[in-house]
């Protein structure tokens, strides 16, 4: 099993935790297929009982948009916290017995990922920092137990190692906290971390930016225990948040000299995919000192070409627009989306995707064998599905080009 180097680095001078580093070297189609894996079974689970698969994708975020809170999804099915609980406990129970029964392939590549055997302090590592490069640490628990279940692991030892990763989380949360905590008087410090960003903002073309909001949009689950909460002595108050991700980029707004203040989930912004309504709450708006204001999404790096999050930005984007905002997708990495499209791919691997797509939509196996072939990153995929306006689902995996760009017959 590869252990990411992102988990070997030491704690850096600003206190950051060696899982919060730039996601880039943690973006990889092995990751990427994990995920694969997990959603289409899933899918299974659906046909045998849709609501389970609702359930299931809404908590993990297999879809490819961020894990919803318990809270949150029982809102929508007008059921406790708890009820929601039990039913997902009960729905990756099936889910586990039907991937055993079906000897679906997703047990081979899991078995080799997470090798029984192998140290727990090894798993935890490797675990968190997938937890990290997807943004899913509402349901790191939970994820990591069906990773580990799924591989062969027994429930016994699953859940120890899942234990200890949500351990690992809660205490960065805690140490983060005492430390922001000591720097509320401090000065102003480094400003490095947020100027490479501030260059990727797509601005409006005219007008004075409205004023922030006062207050979050998303009250369902303000209190959900499974989010964190930090001090941040800019805005004088507790602010939450669901992930290291988001985490990492309050720390930065709340450390620059060009940030005034900041709210964050400042909106509920409508959008629809597939003729369905869905609501989704932007990460943070800041307001410069300049007197500009920039609405922020969180998005990580291997997920920003995902379909449902390409819908997701154009409501953002439209809505920041509207109100005289910035709007930028920030995803954990100095690479953003600017630089993706202009990231140079290797030919042979953007004719290859090319003639694939001419016969009609693929599957991830026919995507894979094109990895296999042409040594196609994560990365390089990413950029040609967002320059080709190429469609990206998960859950199951479907690639497909525009109707614009019609199957060769």
């Amino acid at each position: 099993m590869t252990v990411s180097r992102a988990v070997e680095a030491p704690i850096e001078p600003d206190g950051t935790d060696p899982e919060l580093l730039d996601l880039q070297d943690d973006i990889s189609f092995e990751v990427e297929e994990v995920n694969e894996l997990l959603a289409e079974l899933i899918a299974m689970q659906a046909d045998r009982k849709a609501k389970d698969g609702e359930i299931l994708s809404a908590r993990l975020g297999v879809t490819g948009a961020p894990p919803e809170t318990l809270a949150t999804i029982g809102a929508r099915y007008d059921l406790s916290r708890d009820r929601i609980r039990q039913l997902h406990t009960k729905a990756v129970g099936q889910l586990l017995r039907q991937a055993a029964q079906s000897g679906h392939r997703a047990a081979s590549v899991f078995a080799r990922r997470y090798p029984i055997g192998t140290r727990d302090q090894q798993l935890v590592r490797a675990l968190l920092v997938e937890t990290y490069a997807t943004d899913t640490d509402l349901a790191a628990h939970e994820l990591s137990y069906l990773k580990l279940r799924i591989a062969g692991h027994a429930s016994e030892d699953a859940k120890r190692v899942a234990g200890f990763v949500a351990q690992r989380i809660a205490a960065w949360q805690k140490k983060t906290n005492r430390r922001l905590a000591k720097l509320r008087d401090a000065e102003p410090r480094a400003t490095s971390q947020l100027n490479p960003w501030l260059g990727q903002v797509d601005w409006p073309g005219s007008g004075t930016p409205d004023a922030l909001p006062s207050a979050s949009a998303r009250t369902v689950d303000s209190d959900d225990d499974g989010r964190g909460h930090f001090y941040l002595d800019k805005v004088g108050r507790d602010v939450p948040f669901d992930s290291g991700l988001e985490a990492r980029l309050l720390w930065i707004l709340n450390a620059s000299d060009l940030v005034d203040s900041f709210q964050e989930q400042p909106a509920a912004v409508s959008y629809e995919l597939d003729g369905a309504d869905h609501v989704s709450y932007p990460s943070i708006v800041a307001r410069l000192t300049d007197g500009r204001v920039v609405l922020i999404d969180v998005e990580p790096l291997g997920h920003v070409a995902f379909h449902v999050n390409r819908v997701r930005a154009a409501a953002g984007r439209a809505y920041a627009h509207g109100r005289g905002w910035g709007w930028l997708v920030w995803t954990g990495s100095l690479i953003g989306v600017p630089d993706l499209l202009a990231r140079k791919v290797d030919a042979r691997s953007t004719a290859r995707l090319t003639e694939l797509l001419d016969q009609g939509p693929a599957p991830w196996a026919a995507v894979r064998q094109v990895r296999d072939e042409t040594g196609l990153e994560l990365l390089d995929f990413v950029t040609l599905v967002l320059r080709n306006d190429w469609r990206w689902d998960r859950a199951p995996f479907r690639l497909s080009a525009p109707p614009s760009h019609p199957p060769r017959t």
